[in-house]
């Protein structure tokens, strides 16, 4: 078993050197489907929403693993590659107060409007409601991830890193 483990782990490496953004759109998308998924199940349903499993896929797909793919390149350019300490918070401040609210307003309004097929109006309530609380929880569980993130990894694996993160989130 480990040897498979071993040996997916490997293609899996392979397929992020050769097409990263593809690569990290597609776990992006399977992990979000599935997270999704646990959830449905987590809450105690009985029939799983596969449409709703499926647009969190798409939303995965297309938009959370090419997101993060540019954005961890960004900050590579914003700040030099560098393991000391305020360089790595400073790229933590950095994605807590740009991408963080707007990766959480982005996933409200999609949820709201495209999964649930509500309008704009209500999904407006809504961020004005909920997005305060959303965004403050976030910033007690993300920056930990962003300083793992930034300190133990390298940048071909900070977008998996975040979205087995988001799976728990």
């Amino acid at each position: 078993m480990a040897d498979e483990v071993k040996a997916l782990w490997g293609q899996y490496l392979g397929n992020l050197q050769r097409h990263p953004l593809r690569t990290k759109a597609i776990t992006a998308g399977v992990l979000a489907g599935s997270a999704d998924v646990i959830a449905q199940k987590l809450a105690g349903a009985k029939n799983l929403q596969l449409r709703r499993s499926v647009l969190l896929m798409l939303y995965g797909f297309c938009y959370s693993g090419p997101f993060g793919h540019y954005f961890h390149q960004f900050m590579n350019k914003l700040f030099p590659p560098s393991q000391d300490s305020k360089t790595i918070v400073s790229k933590v401040i950095v994605e807590q107060l740009t991408s963080g609210p707007w990766n959480n307003f982005l996933f409200i309004t999609y949820l709201g409007m495209v999964v649930e097929g509500r309008p704009w109006s209500s999904v407006k309530g809504q961020l004005k409601t909920h997005f305060p609380s959303v965004q403050l929880n976030a910033w007690r569980f993300w920056p930990l991830v962003g300083l793992i993130n930034y300190k133990y990894l390298p940048i071909q694996l900070r977008v998996l890193f975040h979205n087995l993160a988001a799976v728990c989130w």
